[in-house]
């Protein structure tokens, strides 16, 4: 198991935030170690076809993208699958048939640019992008969202992982 750390207690504000940050990346990454190649698309939730190891990871890497490149940065949305218009929920989609670890490198170096753009700039500044109304939040806005966003799919994979073969871990 990796060795996961929480932030330390006397961290200021911003350690503190990106510390809790950080560690549910690195949940998210952790849930797929030792995942069978062939668990990586399978669905366990029959309801929720889309929401596989797989899925979620892309999902999270286009999450990343959008808040801390879109957004934020103002970068064009071409690349970014959330925003074409069909089908629905294509972030999920698109990482079907890839390996797990593409899609593991391709969320970390997605979470690796995230990280350059946070460690450029200040909590109060505001997102360049102007696609959508919540382009223009703070860069602390933000990361508040995607660190929800990250430790609601990192649960997520948590009870997938467990269906899947049964590995259990408190993080």
């Amino acid at each position: 198991m990796a060795d996961l750390k929480r932030p330390a207690f006397d961290a200021d504000q911003r350690s503190s935030l990106l510390g809790w940050f950080q560690l549910q990346r690195e949940i998210v990454v952790l849930k797929t170690d030792g995942l069978a190649e062939a668990d990586v698309h399978r669905v366990v939730i029959p309801t929720s076809p889309l929401m596989t190891v797989g899925g979620l990871l892309s999902h999270l890497r286009w999450c990343e993208h959008l808040w801390f490149q879109v957004a934020y940065s103002g970068v064009a949305e071409s690349e970014n699958p959330m925003f074409e218009d069909d089908p629905d929920d294509n972030e999920f989609i698109v990482g079907q048939g890839k390996p797990l670890d593409q899609l593991v490198a391709e969320y970390e170096e997605e979470c690796r640019r995230s990280d350059a753009v946070i460690a450029a700039a200040g909590l109060d500044d505001r997102g360049a992008g102007t696609t959508f109304p919540a382009a223009g939040a703070t860069l602390g806005w933000m990361i508040h969202h995607m660190f929800e966003e990250t430790a609601r799919h990192a649960g997520h994979l948590d009870l997938i992982r467990e269906l899947l073969d049964g590995e259990k871990s408190y993080f």
